[in-house]
């Protein structure tokens, strides 16, 4: 038998990194506007560099995900491998005649988000030691909430268009939408929810690579208003891990999903407006 030399790292915490993994695979399910059914494990372990326990408790916060979905866990596959993995396989339902697609938004919709940016500026502090407890604390929860009570609730309320903001930021997922639909979406800065600290963490280069090669593929495809610099933009194109969803709706059921979600604890704000295509996908005001 092989012998390794087990290795646990005090500072991570497993069973976060698991719930946030699954959370992150659910939401393609809910940005659809379906529901969640079956999942399987999908595992890549470097068992001679991470003791046994820290898999267990992976598995132990994704299963906490899958549980909250309402999801049943089918099995799951595990390979050996030298850089941990850990990620879902998802399968959901949905009326062919009731899915959500991110290409029929309208002219004249509002648009909504329904998580703050910032999640992979605060991961990229966080592995360069440089965010607060506080600012930790606050990238996991938002990472490890779900969608579902915030697509459960946007399909009572007429949306046109939805999509899940992920990794290629709400930049580029904002023009997948505006490409598709032939129309220009228009967001306002002021109105776009961030995560605490995002301004200094970003002065302080704490901006992950692959904010940068958003900002590359999709920065031509962009009109910005001649008074909003470079690092302010930054954080629209930063990647998000488990990202809330930007979702389009007729300008009344906007409102009345706001005062639901109020009510409900659920969090949601306006950030930008559908308008007729113009010369450029997508602008920021």
């Amino acid at each position: 038998m092989e012998s390794c030399d087990v290795i646990t790292p005090p500072a991570d915490d497993p069973r976060t990194f698991g719930r946030i993994a699954a959370a992150n695979a659910l939401s393609d399910i809910y940005a659809m506007g379906g529901r969640p059914l079956t999942a399987m494990n999908l595992v890549f372990f470097p068992a001679c560099s991470l003791a046994p326990d820290i898999l267990r408790e992976i598995l132990e916060g994704g299963q906490e995900a899958i549980d909250e979905a309402g999801c049943c866990l089918m099995g799951g596959h595990t390979v050996e491998d030298a850089e941990l993995k850990y990620g879902l396989s998802v399968t959901g339902t949905v009326h062919p005649q009731e899915i959500l697609r991110n290409s029929t938004a309208c002219p004249g919709d509002h648009l909504l988000l329904t998580k703050p940016l910032g999640s992979g500026i605060l991961a990229t502090a966080v592995k360069g030691e440089m965010a607060t407890e506080a600012q930790e604390a606050e990238a996991a929860r938002w990472m490890s909430l779900l969608n579902r009570r915030a697509a459960e609730l946007m399909l009572r309320h007429n949306p046109t268009a939805c999509t899940d903001v992920t990794g290629f930021g709400l930049i580029g997922h904002a023009c997948e939408m505006a490409l598709g639909a032939g129309v220009t979406i228009r967001f306002h800065l002021d109105r776009i929810p961030l995560m605490a600290g995002l301004a200094g963490l970003v002065a302080d280069g704490m901006v992950p690579a692959g904010c940068y090669r958003n900002r590359d593929c999709y920065h031509s495809r962009l009109h910005v208003a001649g008074t909003i610099n470079a690092d302010q933009l930054l954080p629209l194109f930063d990647p998000q891990t488990s990202g809330g969803l930007l979702i389009s709706f007729a300008p009344d059921d906007a409102a009345r999903y706001l005062d639901d979600a109020a009510q409900q604890g659920i969090f949601a704000c306006v950030v930008g407006e559908v308008h007729s295509r113009t010369g450029y996908p997508v602008g920021v005001v």
